[in-house]
Order: structure tokens, then sequence, then C-alpha cells
């Protein structure tokens, strides 16, 4: 009887145990992983039919969709940059009727794909790991490292907190959101200078968080020494139906209003901030960084930084840049793009040039390895923007 109480107490605590254990099962969600597509157990994400996609360590990936009636299947993806944009990969259907795809090995890093079945094009339907805006969902691939990249969560990390606050705006007379990040050591005593970070066409107010992954790099980026402990405001930049054929002339009005009425009196209400243009900068990508110039140039009493991501509008708009003081009025100026951005997309170089000619003080820099993507914007907020804001500031 003694025998049998001993063996059976042992049993219960190896259960115990075994079930305390953390599970990382591909796609598990139960910790927050840098590398969560890395396949450790073998086990096929709830309510998926297989596996996909399967990461592995040389930074190959397999694709895997059961459709056994499809006639082809294809996959696109922000991992096809330059000459191969927009390219299509044919995936291989076996007698299972499944079809595989391998690629790689890929660049570590946070992709957007899309899989074509029959000529429509879907999200994986396997994969939990789905992005959405206000466009059309997608699937995020996560191509892991050898450990947690600058843009990844890590554990030891001092990390900050986002809240969502919801307000009435008395520019659309409507219910409206926006989020703060503020920093792991925030504290209500001290000033901070507050970042206006908005996204793109089709982008929500949480994008910069969702796939940009804005705080983690800031989490990274301040805990490294490498950039001031900040406020961060993420609003919410649409303001008109982003297909109307006036969109230009009637969101820019609207939002440089929506800004200056709404959101900065409600964050330096709520927050502890540095009231002052010299701790005020303004940023976004892609229309976002339009409005940014439009907004942030037409208004250097209210901000004294803008950054502009894969983004510029004609000088003319922004009048101040052809003024001769101007040098002394913009605290820091940065225009910047990615490695493959061409043609339509490059119009930041063309701003670039034309700053140039006019002797106007700027930051440019292109590269990162993307395109007009967050490969690229990521890159930018991390390695340029982040570390050289508010430099001058005591």
């Amino acid at each position: 009887m003694k025998r049998f109480s001993f063996l059976h107490s042992i049993i219960l605590t190896f259960l115990h145990c075994a079930l305390c254990l953390p599970i990382n099962a591909q796609q598990s969600h139960v910790n927050i992983q840098y590398d969560p597509q890395r396949n450790t157990e073998n086990i096929t994400p709830f309510s998926a039919q297989v596996i996909s996609p399967e990461v592995f360590d040389d930074h190959t990936v397999t694709f895997r969709v059961k459709a056994p009636d499809a006639h082809d299947v294809r996959l696109t993806g922000s991992m096809y940059v330059g000459q191969e944009a927009r390219k299509q990969v044919p995936f291989t259907k076996g007698d299972d009727g499944i079809w595989t795809l391998t690629i790689g090995p890929l660049k570590p890093e946070i992709y957007l794909y899309y899989i074509i079945i029959d000529g429509v094009q879907n999200v994986d339907p396997n994969n939990t790991f789905t992005g959405h805006a206000a466009m059309p969902a997608f699937s995020m691939l996560f191509v892991h490292g050898d450990e947690p990249a600058w843009y990844d969560p890590k554990p030891d990390v001092p990390h900050g907190s986002i809240t969502t606050h919801y307000y009435k705006s008395s520019v659309t007379g409507g219910l409206r959101d926006m989020m703060v990040y503020t920093p792991a050591n925030y504290n209500p005593k001290k000033k901070y200078p507050v970042l206006y970070l908005m996204g793109g066409s089709g982008d929500l107010t949480e994008t910069w968080v969702m796939h940009g992954r804005a705080n983690w790099i800031l989490d990274n980026i301040i805990a490294e020494g490498k950039a001031k402990e900040m406020i961060v405001c993420f609003p919410n930049d649409q303001m008109v139906t982003r297909n109307h054929p006036q969109h230009t002339e009637l969101a820019f009005p609207l939002i440089e209003k929506e800004l200056i009425q709404c959101v900065i009196p409600f964050v330096e209400s709520h927050y502890s901030c540095i009231k002052d243009r010299h701790a005020r900068a303004l940023s976004g990508l892609s229309m976002g960084g339009r409005m940014s110039q439009y907004v942030g140039l037409r208004n250097l009493d209210v901000f004294g930084s803008v950054g502009l991501l894969s983004a510029a509008i004609d000088v003319s708009e922004t009048p101040v840049l052809q003024e001769k003081d101007v040098n002394s009025k913009i605290d820091y100026l940065f225009v910047g793009g990615g490695t493959y951005e061409t043609g339509f997309m490059a119009r930041h170089e063309r701003l670039h040039e034309e700053l140039d000619k006019l002797g106007v003080k700027h930051e440019f820099y292109s590269g990162g390895g993307g395109a007009h993507d967050l490969v690229t914007w990521r890159h930018l907020l991390y390695f340029k923007f982040l570390p050289h804001l508010w430099q001058n500031l005591k």
C-alpha cells in the first residue's frame, strides 16, 4: 500500500510538472515569441488542416494548402521585391490533395503574403497570424534569426504600455480612436517629448503596433540607449474614404484640424508632456508621411521635427521650404525610403533633390532591403529616425 502511494505520488508530480511546462508549438500563441512559426512539436494549429507556413532554422519556408479540387495555387508577397515584385510562385499538388511550396532561404524578417487559388487572392487558410487594416486581410510570415531581432519582443527588456483612447472629434463629428505608447519607466512627475506617428493609405490606428512593431522597437531602442524616452501617439489619420476622388484635397486639411484641435490637446491633457514645439514631432509612412509634410511644415509653431517615410508632396504645398530662414525653423527633417522603391513610389528621392537645391537642411536615407512596405518602415524608424530625433533636446 505504501509502495502504491509512493508511485502514485511520483506519477502525479510528473504529470503536474509536464502540464506546467511552457508549450511552444507551431503558432501556439501561448507566449509572445520571436519565432512563432518554427515547428517545435509538429502540432497542426487549432482549426487548421495542415501546418503552414513552417519556418526552418536555415530560413527556408514551406507552405501547404489542402485544396483537392483546385487547379492552380500560387504564392505572392512582400518577400519579392525589385524585379521580382508581384511575382507569383506555383505550388505542387500531391496525391493527397495537398499543395506544397518551399522557398528561400529568406532574409530574417516579417513578410506579408497571399495565396492565390484558381486566380482568387486569399489569406493562408492555415496560418493563425493574419493581419488586417482598412483593406482585405493578409497573412504574416515570421522568418526568425538565431535570436530576437531589434523589432522583436525581448523578455528581458523593460516594456512600455499601449493604451487605446476613444474621443468625440469636433472635426468629423464622430467617435474616433488613438493609441498612445508610454515608455517602461514612465513617470507622471517627469515631462516627455511626444512623437505623433501616422500610418498610410488603408491603415488603421493600430497598424504601427500590430504590423509595424513600433512598441517593441521603442522598448528595444530606449533600453539600448539609442533613443530618448518618449511618448508616442498613433492617431487615426483616415479622414475620408481612401478611394474618394478628392481624397487629398479633403483629407489633408481635415487631418491638420484633427491633429491640432483634437489629438494634441487630448494627449497633452492626459499625459505628462513637454508642451513645446521643440518636443513635438510628426511623422508617418506613405500617405501619413505626405500628411506629415503638409501639416508639420505648415505648423512649425506646433512641431519642431518632421519625418517623411516613403513620402513627399510638392514643395509648393509647404512654402516654408522656400523661405531663406527655413533652417532656423526646423529642428530635424528626415526624408527616407526603401531600397526597392522606384518610379512613382520614389517621390522621397525627388523631394531630397529639391531640398538640396533649396539648401534645406535634412537627413536623407534610402535602404533597408524592402520596397514600399513595413520592411522598409520598421528599418527607417529604428535605424534612422528615432535615434536622431530630439538630439538637442535637454
